[in-house]
This record gives structure tokens, C-alpha cells and sequence, in this order.
């Protein structure tokens, strides 16, 4: 938001310097973000002054050229070569002196330098009014009036305005700073905390009267709720064109393009007061009648920008008897707004409701100065003093007569909000005691009104345009922030208090496994919650019932919570590949939102995402290996076992967006779901390459983590000892079957049972496949000896043999 400190200085008067403003600006929340110089002529006319042409002779060397003196109020005149047409001896002129800087009109700088032109010395230029910036002109050089004094400078015989703008970062909470006045009421506590007293002009309107009652447009508001609040008043007989100078300069500071007088009266009220008002030409308000209501799903209607538009039932709009004029709070129409040859206006001021606004303004992607200001709430007990103000600019700049009574609609009135202040609390929430009468000259300060003092608290009456205090914590931040954060002292003593905390906290095993994955190089990512609902036509595993969808959505791409992290998994691996990042290894702790039968359920997850090569390229590990399944089935187990999850059971999984894939689960708790992803959902975010995933149920992980007990044994004295068979299998026998039967089998000295190779090919029977596996024994009370592990051995064999139709090779 920009803020004029010119403008600032009609509401108060200060003479602090832009700087000193902006930190006490900042220190009272309304953070200055930057300062800049608005000059109403660019570079401010500086070095330009009044000379008089003393001589005017024909140049020697060019037809076109004349060589002139120029008394420029110095002990010499100064010799200038000109070719304006009309330069003669005795002229007053504007001469940019040596040194001076002037701009182009496409904002380009260009310094006038001492120089010879055609063999004859120059020593400045006679300017025309498009070199200085105050026209368009270049038909010959500006002469000024003969009374004119030598030597003036031009910046004040033309009132070159200059000002200083601060861009404040306004919060969305602070709707009563959204004007000049509201940033100037702020300013006003300020300056009293630090002993400045400074009165807060307010624009008079008791000059306001009705000077006739010749046109009367009937207003009927027939959805109040939309409309709380809703002004009008006619004004005949006025004349639409440029505006002054000042009212040019007001706008032009904080950046808006000056119009017409009557459309930049609306905005300057607007910038000035905060309350937004707009012009509808009166011979456009068919059967002079405005009524303001919402219109049916799919009303056409043409905005300001020539933008065809359908309207939404619940959109509000100032219609006249026939059809709509104007997006209420939001965006005129094309066909009724002010233009040259309107004589006659009807004027609105309005309340409108800010969330009907803020809906309306999104649905038809539009942000105006109206809008931003409605949506966040303004002051309702200023709507007609604002249309007066608006009225009486009008009635001075654009001529006209005040045809009609205000019509002012406003049947519920909106009332201050009622609070009590503990002084205990002040000083409980500050953390430090504030007098009492420092409290009290803050809240007045701020026009909150004192209605009763006790000696343990306050009775407030807070102003209906603060919707943001509403509360005694809202109090407390008001004085906080205006007797200052900075002269709350710094205690002597920290206090603190240790916290027993569970080593099975959520963060404390994030953390732990977010640590482990980022040393064995993936990287975490934090995806939006929001996503879009079309993503659900990927898979049959979730319904569209079970969304949980956004009541006010930015976009159809941010329209409902996300039930699965995969998706958004998806779009970070694309964005990246597309960028030529093609060996990615991503993890996400998040949460999935659902809905069931109207219960809103979340559930935390854990989701890893691999593709491409496990490594960079590099000559020591040359050639590069692709990631796969097992790649990503190593570091499921190697993250499990971290959390001491080793015993689970396996089988396959029955999510319907792997191609195949595994699922790992003690009893009826899934601990986590992987695989390899199936192309068609890869290729719909434009992904070729084989991508695997992994989905942890994190909730469960916690709750089976803290089911597992440690347990402490000493380090076994005696050695391991390790057989191996190959084995001829059947295609379909797989290594988790044949792992079981050999733990089944010899369930004590048995501790480690590993497939070291698989081969499928020539010189085997067709359907089979080899299997190398090693077995690992060992007997912590003793040594083993070879006639114990043959034993054993040849009871596996012989299981095998039975069990699966096992063959040694």
C-alpha cells in the first residue's frame, strides 16, 4: 500500500523528517517497506531558471540556428545556441543551466553540458514544455509571461510538487489503515506515546446541502444481508474533465493513472478515507431506479475491461430496472460509467459484506482497490459522511448541483464491539506493568472509548471500523504496540522448565529417519496440502466422496486436500526432471486429509520417491547402475530396522497405482506399501522413466515402534558358521516361502538365511530357476561342530525336497 506523507500531512501536522515517520510507522505495525521521491515534473525542474533574452542573432554556419545572450540572473549572461523557431530578444524563457538533468518522456536522463555547436559556444538550453516535462509541445521553446522575475527558479513558478511515499506491507488484519487517515489516526497515538500532541484534522462537510430536488433515483436494497449498508445521492448539471493539478498529483503519487475529475474524486475519497464509491451516469439508470440483489447462475455480464463475464447466484450487483451495472464492491460495468459527455451522476456509497466481496472478487480472478478494501472490512458508520465529502469535491471541481436527498439504506446497524480490560492480564501478556494512565491515553489515542475505570480493569467500546480487536488480547496488542516493543525491558533472569519427553514423540523419530535418509542422499521435500481432484481419475484406491474440498479455492489445481502424498511427489519429481534433473531420490513426511460420512479424518505418512541412477556419474563407479525395486526394498528395511521393526511379514500388495509391488505388515497393522509405479500415471505428469514409491502408514510405524522392547545380550564368544545350497526350484517358488520353511525348520541355532544369486537360463529345465542361498548357525554355549550342522542341513534338504520339490545342483 502506498502512502503519500503530503497527503498524511493534511490530517496531521508533523515536520519530522520522511525517515524519523517511517521508523515510527514501522514500530506501530504498519511496516514501511521502502521510501520513494514522487516529483510531479521528473527531476523536479532542478537547475532550470527564468532568463530573458537580451540578443537573438542568425547563426553563422546553420539557417536553422540562433545564437542568443541570455541574462539568467548571474553577473554574465551566458551565450546559448538555440533552434526554436520562435526565440527573439526580450523573451522570458526557462534555461536548463550546465549541470542539468532532464528527462526524456520515456523516463531516459540526459544532462545539458557546456559545448560548441556549429563553431559557436552553448552554455545551456532554452527549453520547450515537453523537455521539461509539463506538456507535450515541441512547436518551439515555452516563453513565459513578461512579468516573470530573471532568475526564479522554475521548480516554484511552476509549484513542482515533490513527495515522499512510504510502501507499507500492511497486514490483512489492519483493515482501518487501508487510507491516509486511517495511516495518519496511527501516526497521531504514536507521536502522544512520545509526547507529541497533534490534532487529527477531519475534512469538514457542513457545507453540504441540497441545492434541489429535480432527480430522484429510487434505491431498493433487496438483499440486506449483502448490503448492510447502502448511500446514495444524485448530482446534476456538472461537467466531466481533466482534473487540477493537485488532485493529478495525489494520485499520480501513489501510483494511479488520473482519469476524469468525477472518476478521480472517487478514488482520491477512496485513498483518502478508505471508503470506496463509484459513479454511475444517471441517463443510464433505465426507469431511475437502482436495486441491489444477486441475479441467477449464468447472467451475462461486461465489466469495465470489456471482459464478457457469467455471473454466480451468490454474486451481488447494482442492477437499474432492466438489467445489472455494476459487480457490487468489485468492478463497474461497460455501459454505465462516466464519460465525457455525462452531465448527470448518481453517487453510491456502500458497506458491503466482506465475504460476499472476497468470494465474488476470487470467482471472477479480479483484485481492485474496492474489492481489497470491502473484503477486509471498512468502517460502516462513514459511508455517508464519505459520499458528502465525495459530493462537495465534486460539486467544486466538476460544477453541478445536489439534485436529491442521500438515500441511506442501513436497517440492522452494525454496533461497536464491547470489551473488558484486565490491568492483571496487561501486565501478565506484556510481561511487564504499564500505567494506568498510559493505558488510557493509548486506548483514547486509538478512539476506543473508556466507559468505565475500576481499579482492576477498563470497560472499552471498540470502533466498529476495528474488526480486528474484538477481543481483551486484541486490547492488549493495541497498547502493546503503540507504547512500543521496544521499551518492554529485557529480564534479568531466564526461566525455564525441562520437559520429560517420550523417545517415541513424532519428531524425535522423524528426525531420526529424516537424518538417515538424507545421509544415504535422498532429499526431503515439502509439498502443498492442496491439490486437484482430477487427480483421483488415476486410481480406483480413492473416491472422490472422501475429499475434502476447499469452500473458497484459489484455483481447480488447489481444490480439495490431498488424500495421498504421490501425487504431489509426482509433480516435484516432473518439475525437476523437466529441468534435466533425472537421478532423484525424494522423501515427505506429510499428512492425507479424508472425509467419511462427514468425519474429517487426517492420517500422517512417510512417502519415498526414486528414480533414475543411484549415483552421479563418476569415473569410479563406472557404469552407472539404475535404482530399482530392491534398491528401494533395502532402504523400506534399513529405515524399519532403524525404528527396531525387524520382524514383519511380507506379501503383495493390493494398491491399484503399483504395477507390482510388495506390502509390509505385522498382524493387521500395514506398515508400508511399495513397488514400482505404473507408467500410465508417470506419463500423465510427463515422466518416462521407471519411478519407484513407497507409501509408510506413520501413524502405525509410531505405535509399533513403542510396542518393541530392547533387549540387551552380550557379544556371543563362539563363531558363526555358514553352509550353502543351490537349489533347483519350480518358476513360481518364491525366496520368502523357502526362508520360512528353513526357520520353521531349525528355529534356535538358524539365524540368518540370504539369497545370494538367481539364475534363469540355459542348461535349466524349462520352469525352473536356480536359487543360491547361504545359512548362517551359531550356538552361544558352544562351538558348532560339522556333525550338528550337517544335521541340520540335511533336514532342510529334505523339507525342501518335500515342501517345494526342490532339486540340489
Amino acid at each position: 500500500m502506498k502512502i503519500s506523507y503530503n497527503w498524511i500531512k493534511q490530517f496531521i501536522k508533523i515536520d519530522w523528517t520522511p525517515e524519523q515517520t517511517s521508523e515510527l510507522l514501522t514500530d506501530l505495525g504498519l511496516e514501511v517497506e521502502g521510501l520513494d521521491l514522487y516529483q510531479s515534473v521528473k527531476g523536479g525542474l532542478d537547475g532550470v531558471v527564468v532568463g530573458e533574452v537580451l540578443t537573438c542573432v542568425q547563426h553563422s554556419n546553420a539557417d536553422k540556428l540562433k545564437v542568443t545572450t541570455v541574462n539568467i540572473g548571474q553577473d554574465q549572461p551566458v551565450q546559448i545556441v538555440c533552434g526554436a523557431p520562435n526565440v527573439a530578444a526580450g523573451q522570458k524563457v526557462p534555461v536548463a543551466t550546465i549541470g542539468t538533468t532532464l528527462y526524456t518522456e520515456e523516463g531516459e536522463a540526459w544532462t545539458i553540458k557546456k559545448g560548441k555547436i556549429r563553431g559557436e559556444e552553448s552554455h545551456g538550453m532554452i527549453c520547450a514544455e515537453d523537455e521539461l516535462g509539463l506538456g507535450k509541445s515541441h512547436d518551439g521553446i515555452l516563453v513565459l509571461p513578461e512579468d516573470t522575475v530573471v532568475g526564479t527558479p522554475c521548480a516554484d513558478l511552476f509549484e513542482v510538487e515533490n513527495d515522499q511515499v512510504f510502501e507499507i506491507g500492511l497486514t490483512p488484519n489492519r483493515a482501518d489503515a487501508m487510507s491516509h487517515f486511517g495511516t495518519a489516526r496511527d501516526l497521531k497515538a504514536g507521536l502522544q506515546q512520545k509526547g507529541i500532541n497533534v490534532e487529527l484534522i477531519t475534512p469538514s462537510v457542513s457545507a453540504y446541502h441540497v441545492d434541489s430536488r429535480t432527480l430522484k433515483i429510487d434505491v431498493d436494497v433487496l438483499n440486506k444481508e449483502l448490503a448492510p449498508r447502502y448511500c446514495g445521492v444524485t448530482i446534476s448539471g456538472l461537467k466531466v474533465e481533466t482534473s487540477p493539478e493537485w488532485l493529478q498529483n495525489r494520485l499520480k503519487a501513489i501510483g494511479l493513472s488520473p482519469i476524469n475529475n468525477v472518476v478521480d474524486i472517487t478514488n482520491y475519497v477512496l485513498h483518502d478515507l478508505g471508503q470506496p464509491l463509484h459513479a454511475f451516469d444517471a441517463s443510464k439508470i433505465t426507469g431511475n431506479k437502482v436495486e441491489v440483489k444477486t441475479l441467477p447462475t449464468g447472467t451475462k455480464f461486461t465489466t469495465l475491461d470489456g471482459v464478457e463475464r457469467e455471473l454466480h447466484e451468490d454474486d451481488l450487483m447494482i442492477c437499474n430496472a432492466e438489467k445489472p451495472m455494476c459487480i457490487a464492491g468489485v468492478f463497474g460495468g461497460i455501459d454505465s460509467g462516466v464519460t465525457e459527455h455525462t452531465t448527470n451522476i448518481f453517487l453510491e456509497s456502500a458497506y458491503f459484506n466482506p465475504v460476499s466481496v472476497r468470494k465474488t472478487a476470487k470467482r471472477h480472478g479480479l483484485n481492485t482497490d474496492a474489492s481489497f478494501r470491502f473484503e477486509r472490512g471498512i468502517d460502516p458508520k462513514i459511508t455517508e459522511y464519505a459520499l458528502k465529502r465525495a459530493a462537495l469535491l465534486i460539486q467544486e471541481i466538476a460544477g453541478g448541483e445536489i439534485t436529491s436527498d442521500i438515500a441511506d439504506i442501513y436497517p440492522n446497524k452494525i454496533e461497536d464491539f464491547q470489551v473488558r480490560l484486565s490491568f492483571d492480564k496487561v501486565t501478565k501478556l506484556i510481561g511487564q506493568e504499564i500505567p494506568t494512565e498510559t493505558i488510557k491515553s493509548i486506548l483514547t489515542s486509538l478512539d476506543i472509548k473508556i466507559n468505565s475505570v475500576t481499579e482492576t480493569g477498563l470497560g472499552l467500546t471498540i470502533p466498529a471500523f476495528r474488526n480486528d480487536v474484538t477481543r481483551e488480547a486484541d486490547v492488549i496488542e493495541e497498547i502493546l504496540r503503540v507504547y512500543g516493543y521496544n521499551n518492554i525491558e529485557t529480564s534479568s533472569k531466564l526461566n525455564a522448565s525441562i520437559s520429560n519427553a517420550s523417545r517415541f514423540e513424532d519428531y524425535k523419530l522423524q528426525n531420526l529417519v529424516g537424518n538417515q535418509l538424507a545421509a544415504q542422499g535422498w532429499f526431503e521435500i515439502m509439498a502443498n496440502s492442496l491439490t486437484s481432484a482430477n487427480y483421483l481419475k488415476l486410481t480406483e484406491q480413492l473416491k472422490a466422496e472422501h475429499n475434502v474440498e476447499m469452500l473458497n479455492p484459489l484455483s481447480q489445481d488447489l481444490g480439495v486436500m490431498r488424500q495421498t502424498l504421490l501425487f504431489s511427489g509426482l509433480e516435484a519429481l516432473s518439475h525437476n526432471i523437466n529441468r534435466r534433473q533425472t537421478n532423484l531420490k525424494f522423501f515427505e513426511f506429510g499428512k492425507t486429509y479424508h472425509d467419511y460420512n462427514g468425519t474429517r479424518e487426517e492420517y500422517k505418512h512417510l512417502s519415498l520417491l526414486v528414480t533414475g541412477f543411484k549415483t552421479e556419474e563418476n569415473w569410479s563407479n563406472a557404469p552407472q547402475v539404475k535404482t530399482n525395486f530392491f534398491y528401494l526394498k533395502g532402504t523400506i528395511a534399513s529405515v524399519l530396522e532403524r525404528l527396531g521393526i525387524t520382524r514383519y511379514q511380507e506379501s503383495a500388495t493390493t494398491n491399484d497405482v503399483f504395477s507390482e509391488g510388495l506390502q509390509f505388515s505385522i498382524g493387521r497393522d500395514t506398515l508400508v506399501n511399495f513397488g514400482v509405479l505404473k507408467s500410465k500415471i508417470a506419463k500423465h505428469f510427463d515422466i518416462t522413466q521407471d519411478i519407484f514409491y513407497a507409501d509408510f502408514n506413520w501413524d502405525t510405524i509410531i505405535e509399533v515402534a513403542k510396542r518393541n522392547k530392547i533387549k540387551f545380550t552380550a557379544i556371543p564368544k563362539y563363531p558363526e558358521v555358514r553352509r550353502d545350497f543351490a537349489l533347483l526350484l519350480d518358476q513360481n517358488v518364491t525366496f520368502d516361502s523357502l526362508q520360512a520353511i528353513a526357520k520353521k525348520t531349525e528355529k534356535q541355532l538358524l539365524k540368518k538365511v540370504n539369497l545370494f544369486d538367481v539364475y534363469q537360463g540355459k542348461n535349466l529345465p524349462e520352469g525352473k530357476k536356480s536359487y543360491a542361498v547361504s545359512f548362517t548357525f551359531m550356538d552361544e554355549r558352544q562351538t558348532l561342530t560339522d556333525k550338528v550342522v550337517d544335521k541340520i542341513m540335511n533336514k532342510l534338504q529334505n523339507n525342501f525336497e518335500k515342501q517345494l520339490g526342490a532339486e540340489l545342483r
